[in-house]
């Protein structure tokens, strides 16, 4: 019998960067019992990835923090993020044209007799 060893991730985007290689920030919550904060969504010349936490050592080499172990996990990880953030544009853009909308509604001029 195969247990369902199915990993969910519940993904926060903290901060988007709309300027340059980080596009954002995340913090991933795994199954509820393990949480990871500072992930940062990268743009590669291969398209987005996932920087896990790390630390520079005084060789000058970035040793990841915490990782997924297998390929399978951190596929899951990086699509997982990359979502979450394409959700969070989303939204804001649907926010951004809300307000606008909203504006050129308040600043119609109205007649009064």
């Amino acid at each position: 019998m195969k247990e369902n060893n199915a990993l969910r991730y519940d993904v926060k985007i903290g901060s988007i960067k709309p300027e340059g290689a980080l596009k954002a920030i995340a913090s991933v919550n795994i199954n509820g019992a393990f949480a990871i904060r500072g992930i940062k969504l990268m743009e590669g010349q291969k398209g987005l990835f996932v920087s896990m936490p790390n630390y520079k050592t005084q060789r000058g080499e970035y040793i990841d923090i915490c990782f997924p172990i297998t390929a399978e996990a951190r596929n899951d990880l990086k699509n997982a993020v990359i979502e979450a953030y394409e959700i969070t544009l989303t939204q804001g853009q649907k926010q951004k044209e809300e307000q606008s909308v909203e504006q050129e509604q308040n600043s119609v001029p109205t007649m009064t007799m």
